[in-house]
């Protein structure tokens, strides 16, 4: 596992929600960040990019962020990933399945803009700092 968040996979369908995001996690958090609007696209660009993390909207028009991950996390490498979820439901029970599934986080819609890219590294850090992996 890297020591520093460099590389995320984003996953979003919404132009608007997508362009806020970006702007924060490339400028204001220097990371690199490939932004994908569709789950298949997300699943393309996993093996080439090799993302330190994954940060997945819930609901998509395709195929959801669940299955994506799922999907991923069949490739090789794609179990020691950690994601991230954002949705708009914010009912603690639908928080809980995301958690349930192995998220580090959920991020709830709308979110913190300015500081999206900060959460991520900060979400990475404790991660790291506690030395919690996931086994393939």
């Amino acid at each position: 596992m890297a020591s520093e968040l460099k590389k995320v996979l984003y996953l979003e369908d919404d132009a608007n929600i997508a362009r806020v995001a970006m702007i924060s996690m490339t400028r204001f958090s220097d990371l690199e960040v490939i932004h994908c609007e569709r789950g298949e696209a997300a699943i393309e660009a996993f093996e080439d990019f090799q993302p330190d993390l994954l940060l997945f909207d819930v609901m998509l028009p395709d195929m959801d962020g669940v299955q994506t991950l799922k999907n991923i996390q069949s490739l090789e490498h794609g179990r020691d990933v950690p994601v991230v979820f954002m949705t708009a439901k914010a009912q603690v029970h639908e928080q809980q399945k995301y958690m349930d599934l192995g998220a580090l986080s959920v991020i709830v819609k709308p979110f913190n803009a300015m500081s999206l890219g900060a959460t991520l590294k900060s979400l990475w850090e404790s991660r790291h700092l506690n030395g919690v992996t996931q086994s393939a």
